[in-house]
């Protein structure tokens, strides 16, 4: 059997060699006569013909499972497959197997840590979404124990967030303006079931990589203009304007009019002097955390310190009684079940849907983005479906018990992994404070300053505006930074949702122009070696007498094909124009680098058909070199490669270049 196989592969080479030899000759009148000192010079290869489940499968493999979450199933017994299919669903089982007393004490830290960081912030955003504090603090009870279970990050604090609590309250206002009414907290528990319904059916049906079509330069510029909508609607409460005389609208015009036009007799000085005292202290307490990082629990019980102060002071001073607002009642005991109040029909299901989608994309882009930032910086995998699907279903269940959408909050993220957190347990110790405080402690919180809750969301949201990344963006790619902008200012001068439908419609813009507009370059050859480089990047390159090189970086689709070969085409007229004015010879052979060109579809066969057709015309030789295994197959497949000619299909451009150019270009 292996003499058989042997003298296959020897008679395969000596017929590859004949082929080259036969191949040479044929290019002599190129190059000369002399073909002896040319080199051995490989075929292009040609992958395994495969049956048409064959590619179905693989593309669908590749979409939908890249990183074989089956295998691990593959020969096990049932009983196994049961086990691993458990763990799978709830990672916990799987590393709670390990867990020690010695990651527990980390944990109790880190989930002690970011409750008192979590309670103020939960009665602030929840504001935001004009829902009362209390279902701040259920949210940051039930979510957190939902994903522990079925989480993969080992440091995300799950809760309310400051972006999607003033999304979700701003779009749900456009739908029921009265935001005190029953139906608005009843289609605010229907937004969250569906966010969490889409969610999980991101994760379940595998389609996360839809959300990696919001770029990160439309995240900035969507997070800064958020951060500061947030600012300016937090003036209300920091100057002590009531809601009746503040306007419902976002944008910065309409803020800054209403806050102008109370400024006789709606702002209220105790309320200011509150409000801004505890500000600066939380902006101090901020600052010296970000110099010193061994001191990041003094920025997180900072809220907590001001809440508890600030309550101190009204109640001994009764400053309520002289216009500054407080808090009041809010409501104690552990959550109440919310499944009745979801709106399955009736004329706002249709809302709630769209909210909710809308809500749950946003929340769970937050999320990934924080997941994945401390996923890399302790080394670890981060299971994308997973989390969706985890993320998914604690906004179901949080919707059926009184609460609103919750997601990554990266400020309460990055004190958990300060603070020493192993695992997720740091959320379960994290929930079970929040249920204590519900049972217990809620009704202290009676004579909270309103002022000290804005000056707590204020003081988070400062962050999110990051003027570092926006300065890096304009450095890289204008067009990035163009997208970050217009995403800024569509939040800032019009709304959330319209600065939204801004940084999405211009990712898209990106890829399309991108994928229709794809760059070409002029090879030439680096001096003392047989490397072909962009001219234009390595201007000592030399081009080579009687030949054009050009490189295409894209692969070839309907939706570029025909500019590919224009620009080909132009590139021949003026690359022939300039050599005719210094007097070099004509350009008679064109060799298109085809390295970058991952696939070519129909319309790309036919552009290169017509590209042929046009050169013969010119008395120009077109030439491959080195298309790729699905390129070559589908050439083959066309009989593209006959029309050409199976010799002028190269490796390489350098064999191309000793084949068909003259002898000095060649070595």
């Amino acid at each position: 059997m292996s003499q058989r196989v042997s003298d296959q592969v020897m008679a395969d080479v000596i017929a590859e060699t004949r082929s080259n030899s036969s191949s040479h000759r044929h290019g002599g009148g190129g190059g000369g006569d002399d073909t002896t000192s040319l080199p051995y010079m490989h075929k292009v290869g040609t992958p395994p013909k495969q049956t048409l489940f064959q590619e179905i499968k693989h593309s669908f493999n590749e979409t939908f499972f890249p990183d074989k979450p089956f295998g691990k199933f593959k020969d096990q017994s049932g009983f196994r497959k049961l086990e691993l299919g458990l763990q799978y669903i709830f990672p916990i089982l799987e590393w709670g197997r390990h867990y020690d007393l010695k990651k527990f004490r980390g944990d109790f830290i880190a989930g002690l840590t970011i409750a008192s960081l979590c309670i103020p912030q939960d009665l602030a955003y929840a504001k935001l979404a004009n829902l009362d504090p209390w279902y701040g603090l259920y949210s940051s009870f039930v979510a957190p124990l939902v994903y522990a279970f079925m989480g993969t990050s080992r440091d995300i604090a799950i809760g309310p967030v400051a972006v999607v609590s003033l999304l979700l309250g701003t779009l749900l206002s456009n739908e029921i303006s009265n935001t005190k009414s029953h139906d608005y907290l009843r289609l605010a528990f229907t937004a969250t079931f569906f966010a969490g319904v889409t969610q999980m059916l991101l994760g379940v049906c595998r389609l996360g990589f839809l959300i990696d079509f919001l770029s990160h330069a439309a995240i900035v510029g969507f997070m800064a203009g958020a951060a500061i909508t947030i600012g300016l609607q937090q003036l209300k409460g920091l100057l002590g304007i009531s809601n009746n005389n503040f306007t419902k609208k976002t944008d910065i015009i309409s803020v800054m009019r209403s806050v102008w036009t109370h400024v006789h007799h709606g702002w209220n000085w105790e309320t200011i002097l509150i409000g801004l005292s505890f500000l600066i202290f939380l902006l101090i307490t901020k600052y010296i955390a970000k110099k010193n990082k061994k001191l990041f629990w003094v920025s997180a019980i900072s809220p907590m310190i001001s809440v508890i102060v600030s309550t101190f002071f009204v109640y001994i001073t009764r400053a309520d009684k002289r216009g500054v607002s407080i808090v009041k009642h809010i409501k104690s005991g552990v959550n109440p079940s919310s499944a009745n109040e979801i709106f399955f029909h009736g004329k706002y299901l249709g809302a709630g849907v769209r909210v909710g989608v809308v809500a749950g994309l946003v929340a769970l882009t937050e999320a990934i983005a924080i997941g994945r930032t401390f996923a890399a910086m302790k080394d670890y995998a981060l299971d994308g479906n997973k989390e969706m699907v985890a993320m998914g279903t604690m906004n179901i269940v949080g919707s059926l018990s009184s609460c609103y959408v919750t997601t990554g909050s990266f400020s309460r993220s990055a004190v958990n992994y300060m603070a020493g957190c192993k695992t997720a347990v740091s959320n379960i110790v994290m929930s079970i404070v929040v249920l204590l405080t519900l049972l217990v402690i809620t009704p202290l919180f009676k004579y909270t300053p309103n002022a000290v809750l804005a000056s707590i969301i204020i003081a988070a949201v400062v962050n999110l505006v990051n003027i570092e990344a926006m300065v890096l963006l304009w450095k890289i790619d204008k067009f990035d930074f163009v997208a970050c902008m217009g995403a800024f200012f569509g939040v800032i001068f019009k709304s959330v949702e319209i600065g939204l439908l801004i940084a999405v419609a211009i990712s898209f813009a990106k890829i399309l122009l991108q994928v229709t507009r794809p760059r070409t370059a002029v090879l030439g050859k680096l001096p003392g070696t047989s490397v072909y480089r962009n001219i234009q990047q390595y201007p000592k390159a030399a081009q080579i007498p009687g030949m054009l090189i050009i490189r295409v970086d894209s692969a070839i689709y309907f939706s570029n094909s025909n500019y590919i070969k224009e620009r080909i085409l132009r590139w021949l007229i003026d690359e022939g124009a300039q050599r005719t004015e210094s007097e070099l010879p004509e350009i008679q052979h064109l060799i298109v680098e085809m390295s970058p060109v991952t696939d070519i579809d129909t319309s790309g066969i036919h552009a290169f058909e017509e590209l042929y057709k046009t050169l013969q015309k010119r008395e120009v030789q077109l030439i491959l070199a080195n298309p790729g295994p699905v390129v070559i197959e589908k050439l083959h497949a066309s009989k593209l490669t006959e029309l050409i000619g199976e010799d002028k299909i190269f490796l390489t451009v350098a064999d191309a270049v000793a084949t068909y150019g003259p002898k000095t270009a060649a070595f």
